[in-house]
Formats: structure tokens, C-alpha cells, sequence
């Protein structure tokens, strides 16, 4: 029977009654979701499941004894009778998904824990069931993750595998868990296997690269839709704060190649390497995705999805989400919240960007001429005419007119420079969290002058994605112009360090040149300079940077015939104000670089 309560009892009045129990808990995954997009199949497909639940209970000895929307709360007598029942429920549903056809199909996570609980009349409370709440949302989605406690009783018990996961912190939580593998892919790091040279925890600083998916659907024209994926499971990955991300430009320097795991960790310096293949036919779309251990060469995780073209923005969340899990098991879903982007809504439109995007990264870089980059902004262009609201689209436009601004192919770069600003500031306006407009608008005021504003611009893009090289190069660029030397570096090796295979990555040292070059490390600085010639011998700039900095080591033959190659390229340079025009605005590094050039042998005209 039931307690009421009177609430004018005292406490002594009501003896609690407590107990130890075996608690299962399980919820669907995306359960808001799928009742946004269609209530009465949910609904009727949940239905289904505990169908199966139920029958599953009255078989192994589960009582319900608490339910909340799609959640499900039980206890059993025995812990080997909970994990049975569970391991067959995932199954179960498991089969129940792949052969549907018009059902929505449904996963559930499912967590397992014995303790202390309290009875009150049907219900329980207390710690038992609050730990099991959290493991259920620590497992993986179709897991089952368990406690230590629920380990030690079954591991001898039953034939199945299990796989230590280590101490997790969930929710102010602390508990040890164990996954039950459900298959031999499943099978996520124990916080206890990576550790430092002092012991520590060394897993969150673990990177990831993500090479460029497999074109599946015999048609090279697809290659666009592909690389488009790709590029946003990279960035979506990026979004989480626990793990470095290899860039994009460095992944993609493996486009077409036949290598191992093993050989991409090493040459990335990644701990975990993401393949997949992606196909796609008519309004269909298939994406496999497999995670694997780069040090061992071996899978840890793959999944499948195949859902319609109007679910993909939902398919590359949950790619995301899912490796993430693996890398991180304490990662949860209140966290989506934090990564989740704003959306296209043209489908036509969005295709239409990624080929605009494909076209602007794939193109040949040159000054002065670039045909890839005119066709990349007409296609810009026209998707900005189909969807006047793609944050996406008005940020890849700013990137264009800053690639016409750095390779010279504008005749008005005052108009350039502040096409930069109009189309970033649109593209947050229209998205918040779009980190490429944040960073372009810091582009915008570091080539303005104003060092305070692109600072703060380039710190809210690295905010929005802590694994993205060029915010941390204009961060670190916007310091060491203001005069913030050594402040400046880490951001430069940082920007390196994720870029290890960019053919561009060496215009980051530009940075370190700077740094240095503001220290007087003079040495150090001409390093850095002669490996950014030997990547961009054309570049007529670090030409001049190293004629400046062979006179300040008072190297003056060099420095001489280094200065007479800068002058060549640049005839109208008469005086120092002509340099400081051509340089960064407002940098605290031209007068460095003039005395420079004054020692390797210019003799500037009196203004």
C-alpha cells in the first residue's frame, strides 16, 4: 500500500525503509527530435520497443517502477538477470531496426548499477538509482554501461565482454563504469590507459585527424558533396573543447592515398584517425564511420547511417557526437546544445555551397591571377540568391574577398577590406556561432589597424572552435603587432601543431618570425623566414623581411643582394612612408623593419 504523507508528521514519525537493488535504466536516444518530426510514428514505435521491454522483464524478474516520458526505470534481484536483460534488449531492438520499413527506428542507452535505495511504497530513491540515471547517459547510444559493482557480480558469471572505462565524472558523479561490447567495434578508452610521463591523465590532449571520406557513388562528381561532408563533421568535431583536431588542409593531404592508421597518427601526430566512405544516390544518403586507435592501428568504433538528404544535417551531428563519445565517454548530451549550428533549409542551395566551397579550397593559389577563386564567388553568389540566410555562404564570400586582398587581385583594396567586414558581420548575424565569420571579422581589423578588436574577434572564434589554426594565427598576429612579442608564440606553434601537413602551414612561422624578429632574435627570426621563402619563394614580402634581417645580423653582402631582389618587385618604394603603407597599419614591427633595410643598404628619400 501506498504512503500518504501528512506533512504535519514529524521525521520520527515515518520509518525509511531501505534496501539494496539492482536498478536498469534506459531512455531513447533523440527522443525530442524524432517527436518534433513525426509524434504518432514515435510514439508507436516506442510503443514497440517496450513491448519488447516488457516482455523481457517478466522474463528475467524486472519491475518497473518508474517511468517519465521515454525513460524507463526497473529493479532486479539479480545483477546476472539485469545484464542478460539487457544485453537482449539492445539486441532485440537492434533487429527490430534493420528490418523496418515503416516504423521509425529507435535506440536506446541503457545504464546498470547496484546500491543503496529507498523504498517508498512502489517507488525507489537515493544513490542506487541515481548512478544508474547517470550511466545510463554515460553509455553509448544501442550500449549498455554498467558500475564496478554490477562488473564484479557478472564478469565470471555470463559470456559476454566487458570493457573498463575507468573513473568517470558525470553530473558532479564520480563513478567507475564498464561497457558491455556489443560488438568488437564498440570499445572506448579507459581513462586509466593514457597517461603522461608524470602519470596524469594525458587522454583530452589526444588529437584527432579526420580524413577525407570515400566517394562511394561512381560518379567523380560527387566528389564536392563528399569533401562538403567531411569539411562539416571536421569542424562540428572541432566545436568539442576536450580534444585537439587535426586541420583540414593537413587531413586532406591524404585525399586518394592508400595508407594505414598508423602511418597518418604518426605523420599528424594524432592519436585517433576517422575514415569512412560516403554514398549518395537520388534523396539518399549512406555515411559509414570508423574511429580507430592510430598507435595500434586498430578499430575501436564503427556505425552506419542511411537516411534520407534531408536528415543530413542530423546524420553529421551525430557522427560528431559519436566519436566524441568515444574519445571522451564523460561527454553528454547537454553539451549538443553548446555544438550544434545554425542550419540550411535549401537543400539546392546548400549543394550549390559545397561546390562553391570545394572549388575555393581546391583552387591553384597564385597572385594576380586566379580563375578558381572567380568561379568559387560566382557560385557564392548564386547560393546567396537561393538562401539569403546561409551564414555559411556570406562567410565564404568574406574569405574570398580576403583571398583577393592577400593575392593582390583587386584594384581597390580599401572596398576589399571592407567587403571582408560586411559579409563576416552578416554571416554572424545569421549565426552566432559561425567561428570563420568571427575570424574574418578579426582578419578585417588586423588589416585595419585596430589590434584591440581583432584580438577580441579572434578569441571568440577560437572560443567557438579551440582547434582552428587561422583564428589562432590572427590571435597570435593581432599580439605581436600591438607589441606583445613572446605573448604571441604560443599561439603560432599551437596554429603549427594542428596544421602538420598544410602546404600553408608555413605561412604560420611568418608569425614566429615576427615574434622574434620583436625580441631581436634576430638568428631565430631569419629561421623562420627562410623556411616561409623556401615554401613561397614568390612571396615578394618575406623577400624584404629577409633582406631586414640579414642588416640587423650585419650580414651585408647578403643583405645587399637580398634587398636589390625585394626593390625589383617593389619600385615605387622610395620612402619610409611608402614601407609603412604597404605593411601592416599601426605595427609596432615597421620601424624594426625599415632600420633593417636602411643596415642591408636602402637609402629611403626624405619625406
Amino acid at each position: 500500500m501506498k504512503a500518504i504523507y501528512n506533512w504535519g508528521d514529524s521525521l520520527t514519525d515515518k520509518k525509511i525503509i531501505r534496501k539494496i537493488a539492482v536498478i536498469f535504466v534506459t531512455d531513447v536516444v533523440g527522443f525530442s527530435k524524432l517527436m518534433e518530426s513525426n509524434e504518432e510514428e514515435t510514439l508507436q514505435s516506442f510503443r514497440s520497443c517496450k513491448e519488447i521491454l516488457d516482455k523481457l522483464f517478466a522474463e528475467h524478474g524486472g519491475r518497473i517502477f518508474n517511468t517519465a516520458g521515454d525513460s524507463v526505470l526497473a529493479e532486479f534481484q539479480s545483477a546476472v538477470s539485469a545484464m542478460i536483460c539487457a544485453a537482449e534488449f539492445q539486441k532485440l531492438v537492434k533487429q527490430r531496426n534493420s528490418s523496418l520499413v515503416d516504423q521509425v527506428p529507435m535506440t536506446f542507452r541503457t545504464g546498470l548499477n547496484m546500491g543503496d535505495v529507498i523504498v517508498e511504497g512502489e517507488n525507489l530513491y537515493g544513490d542506487g538509482v541515481n548512478v544508474a540515471a547517470r550511466l545510463e547517459a554515460l553509455s553509448q547510444p544501442g550500449g549498455v554501461c554498467l558500475s564496478k559493482g554490477i562488473f564484479d557480480f557478472v564478469s565470471q558469471k555470463v559470456e559476454m565482454t566487458f570493457n573498463d572505462i575507468g573513473q568517470q565524472k558525470v553530473k558532479n558523479t564520480d563513478v567507475h563504469a564498464y561497457d558491455l561490447i556489443v560488438d568488437d567495434a564498440r570499445q572506448r578508452l579507459s581513462n586509466t590507459t593514457r597517461r603522461n610521463e608524470n602519470g596524469e591523465d594525458d587522454r583530452e590532449q589526444a588529437a584527432i585527424a579526420v580524413l577525407p571520406f570515400e566517394n562511394q557513388s561512381n560518379d567523380p562528381e560527387q566528389d564536392y558533396f563528399v569533401d562538403g561532408i567531411t569539411d562539416d563533421i571536421i569542424s562540428n568535431l572541432s566545436l568539442w573543447r576536450t580534444f585537439p583536431v587535426i586541420s583540414r588542409n593537413s587531413s586532406f593531404m591524404f585525399k586518394g592515398k592508400t595508407v594505414s592508421a598508423k602511418d597518418v597518427g604518426r605523420e599528424l601526430g594524432a592519436s585517433y584517425v576517422v575514415q569512412g566512405s560516403i554514398r549518395k544516390g537520388g534523396q539518399r544518403v549512406r555515411i559509414t564511420a570508423q574511429l580507430i586507435d592510430a598507435e595500434k592501428d586498430r578499430q575501436l568504433w564503427s556505425e552506419k547511417w542511411d537516411r534520407s538528404l534531408e536528415d543530413i544535417f542530423d546524420v553529421q551531428d551525430e557522427v560528431a557526437a559519436a566519436i566524441a563519445a568515444q574519445v571522451n565517454p564523460a561527454l553528454q548530451d547537454y553539451e549538443l546544445g553548446r555544438i550544434e549550428r545554425a542550419r540550411p533549409t535549401n537543400l539546392n542551395a546548400w549543394e550549390l555551397y559545397l561546390k562553391a566551397l570545394h572549388t575555393f579550397n581546391e583552387r591553384t593559389h597564385a597572385d594576380h591571377n586566379d580563375p578558381g577563386l572567380i568561379q568559387a564567388k560566382l557560385l557564392c553568389e548564386k547560393v546567396i540568391g537561393l538562401d539569403e540566410a546561409m551564414s555559411r555562404a556570406y562567410s565564404l564570400m568574406a574569405d574570398i574577398y580576403n583571398a583577393e586582398l592577400n593575392q593582390f587581385l583587386t584594384k581597390d583594396s580599401a572596398l576589399a577590406l571592407q567587403n571582408i567586414y560586411d559579409y563576416a558581420k552578416k554571416a554572424l548575424d545569421l549565426d552566432p556561432k559561425n567561428s570563420i565569420a568571427a575570424n574574418l571579422l578579426a582578419t578585417h581589423f588586423f588589416f585595419s589597424g585596430k589590434f584591440d578588436q581583432s584580438k577580441l574577434y579572434a578569441e571568440r572564434a577560437i572560443k567557438l572552435n579551440p582547434s582552428y589554426p587561422d583564428a589562432l594565427y590572427r590571435l597570435g598576429q593581432s599580439l605581436v603587432h600591438s607589441g606583445r612579442y613572446s605573448d604571441a608564440e604560443s599561439y603560432f606553434h599551437k596554429a603549427i601543431e594542428l596544421s602538420p601537413l598544410d602546404p600553408n602551414s608555413n605561412n604560420y612561422k611568418n608569425g614566429l618570425f615576427f615574434s622574434n624578429l620583436g625580441q631581436k632574435n634576430f638568428q631565430m627570426a631569419l629561421n623562420y623566414i627562410d623556411e616561409c621563402r623556401l615554401q613561397f619563394p614568390t612571396v615578394g614580402g618575406f623577400k624584404g623581411f629577409n633582406a631586414a634581417t640579414l642588416g640587423h645580423l650585419e650580414r651585408l653582402d647578403e643583405a645587399k643582394s637580398a634587398l636589390n631582389e625585394y626593390l625589383a618587385l617593389r619600385p615605387n618604394l622610395k620612402k619610409r612612408s611608402d614601407y609603412k603603407k604597404i605593411f601592416v597599419p599601426n605595427s609596432t614591427l615597421a620601424d624594426t623593419l625599415i632600420e633593417g633595410l636602411v643596415k642591408a643598404g636602402w637609402e629611403p628619400e626624405d619625406e
